[in-house]
């Protein structure tokens, strides 16, 4: 196993989850004294594999077609312009 990516793909996507929507809407279903936790943990957990596992597919796939500089490329002008949208926005 590659620690070096591991350890970045890890900082990043924990990075990126730290207070988004998914991490409120978890927090606000865990906050119900009715439901139990192990179960919305459970669930949460498992989602967020899946939706990992479709990006790794997705990006697996894109791969054979697209080089990987333009993937990068594309990907930081994804998060530049959703940067500039969000601080217009502000």
């Amino acid at each position: 196993m590659d620690f070096r990516l591991f350890a970045t793909v890890f900082a990043t996507v924990f990075l990126a989850e730290l207070g988004d929507k998914t991490q409120l809407a978890t927090m606000l279903f865990a906050a119900d004294s009715k439901a139990p936790r192990l179960t919305v943990f459970g669930a949460a957990a498992l989602a967020l594999v899946l939706t990992s596992a479709i990006g790794v597919a997705a990006g697996g796939m894109l791969s054979r077609y697209v080089s990987e500089r333009a993937l990068s490329l594309a990907a930081g002008a994804g998060f530049v312009v959703i940067g500039l949208w969000t601080l217009a926005r502000a």
